[in-house]
């Protein structure tokens, strides 16, 4: 007894959920395969597709099962309809959009009662069919409106516009009062679109008023591009000189440069020296005022010096040997004046 109860429960709950799988089953066309058979040809079919759906009124009866080209640029569309639901030979197919993304349906409407239904396998003749309707040509009439307004109210008014055109929902009036409240969001944003013209008036304005400025850069700039064209022979040979100079600049700095290594290097010595004596070079520079002042003093009377000798002593270097010089010693007043001195 413990044990049957929850069994029974257990058994109630998979039968409900086995059918209701198999009614959302039969309602999706996963499992609908029966049903008449019958063709359909339409001059353009592009975007239907092998296995959607055959609907009357809104209320799915078939499927598609095969497309394809016969008469060589006739499309025929086969497709079944449950046997509940005889056709006519009066019936009329149309191809619907199912939804912005693309997906469409084989839509059937009664046509004129004939009396007589349509056979197994029976073709609806192209008089009787009408091909998808063309969104391109339709959007791009609203382009202008669709500029200015945000996705979603695109994607509604696009929406609705494809319902109305299909007979499927609303009516032109309900269209055109969508429209109207969306040509309303333009309305809203007048503020705006003047402020945007009123800048450019302002922009076209102050142009105006420099128009004999404008007009004198431009001819400026028209003489300025005639000369340059005029010139262009002397500007290319400029431009072939110049190449040339640097070809030669670049010659010059290749031959000098061995030799600039070695200035630079023995530069680099002598700054060596220099910083090595620079007590003596300070020493030097310093004695060299009161030395200067005594140049001039000896040189006050002309453009010469007058040298007296007073002592002589040295050597010279004659085959090698130093051969000393016999001293001289002056005994003009002159030497013992700066002897003493």
């Amino acid at each position: 007894m413990s044990i049957r109860a929850p069994l029974i429960k257990l058994t109630i709950f998979a039968v409900v959920t086995v059918l209701l799988t198999a009614m959302l089953a039969q309602t999706l066309g996963t499992w609908t395969t029966s049903g008449t058979g019958y063709r359909a040809r339409f001059t353009d079919v592009t975007g239907l597709l092998k296995g959607d759906d055959v609907r009357i009124a809104g209320v799915r009866v078939g499927k598609v099962t095969d497309i394809r080209v016969v008469d060589n640029s006739i499309a025929q569309v086969r497709f079944t309809v449950t046997d509940e639901v005889p056709l006519g030979t009066g019936v009329r197919a149309k191809i619907r959009y199912r939804n912005l993304v693309g997906q469409r349906y084989l839509a059937l409407f009664e046509g004129p009662s004939t009396g007589r239904t349509l056979k197994r396998d029976g073709v609806i003749p192209l008089e009787q069919t009408a091909p998808a309707l063309d969104l391109t040509a339709l959007f791009n009439g609203f382009r202008p409106l669709f500029t200015a307004l945000s996705p979603q109210d695109v994607n509604r008014l696009a929406y609705e516009i494809i319902q109305v055109l299909q007979g499927e929902g609303g009516t032109m009036a309900s269209l055109l009062r969508r429209t109207a409240s969306l040509t309303n969001t333009l309305a809203d944003r007048d503020e705006v679109i003047g402020r945007v013209i009123s800048n450019l008036n302002a922009v076209l304005s102050t142009v105006d008023e420099r128009e004999g400025q404008l007009d004198q850069t431009i001819s400026q700039l028209q003489q300025l591009v005639s000369g340059l064209a005029a010139d262009r022979a002397a500007i290319g040979q400029s431009l072939v000189n110049l190449g040339e100079l640097t070809v030669a600049t670049g010659s010059l700095l290749g031959e000098a440069r061995a030799p600039l290594a070695s200035d630079v290097d023995g530069l680099r010595q002598v700054a060596g020296n220099v910083n090595a004596n620079a007590e003596a070079i300070d020493r030097a520079l310093a004695a060299m005022p009161g030395r200067y002042e005594a140049l001039t003093r000896v040189a006050s009377h002309g453009s010469w010096f007058n040298f007296f000798l007073c002592d002589l002593k040295g050597t010279v270097a004659l085959g090698g040997q130093s051969v000393p010089i016999p001293p001289f010693t002056s005994t003009a007043p002159r030497c013992s004046a700066a002897a003493s001195s």
